[in-house]
């Protein structure tokens, strides 16, 4: 069971990759390296559990220094007029001993949308190189570019309208 408190992302300890698909063939992988989030948590009252989440859109990473300038710019993320992607919990449930569904909205380009993420809880423990307790989790989100005006060219053969979004965070304690 996920142990009660406030906790604060470990951003050391935590990636969040999209993937979309290329021309129907591989998924193409990426990632964003600027993350924070906080989470609050009692299992006494579990429905007023609060997530929020904050990406900064300019951390888009792809390991082509050229396309990640071009996934900044004002036909993709559009990170100057944008700088922020936010998701904020609306509801959060069990569907099993350690699985949940966090429903929420989530801001991309100044459009805001419900969206649902399949979480995984890992577990928690002591974290020794940080003196207080840490927990785990991963969870997994499905979204579609043309609701946030992502990209040109949707639908298209070149980039598929729906991306993967797969989340492996570690939390530290706060109190």
């Amino acid at each position: 069971m996920l142990p009660s408190g406030e906790w604060r992302l470990d951003p050391l300890h935590t990636s969040v990759t999209w993937r979309s698909r290329h021309f129907g063939l591989a998924w193409y992988t990426a990632r964003f390296d600027t993350i924070d989030a906080s989470l609050t948590f009692d299992p006494e009252r579990p429905m007023e559990t609060r997530l929020n989440a904050i990406i900064e859109a300019s951390s888009v990473s792809t390991g082509n220094r050229e396309f990640d300038a071009t996934l900044r710019g004002r036909n993709w993320f559009s990170a100057e007029r944008h700088p922020q992607i936010i998701f904020e919990a609306t509801d959060i449930r069990t569907t099993g001993e350690l699985t949940g569904v966090a429903e929420g909205l989530l801001t991309i380009r100044g459009e805001t949308r419900p969206v649902t993420m399949d979480i995984e809880f890992y577990g928690g423990n002591f974290n020794f190189l940080e003196n207080r307790d840490a927990i785990g989790f991963g969870a997994d989100m499905l979204v579609s570019r043309s609701d946030f005006g992502i990209g040109p060219l949707i639908p298209s053969a070149i980039a598929s309208d729906e991306v993967r979004i797969r989340i492996e965070a570690e939390f530290l304690r706060e109190n």
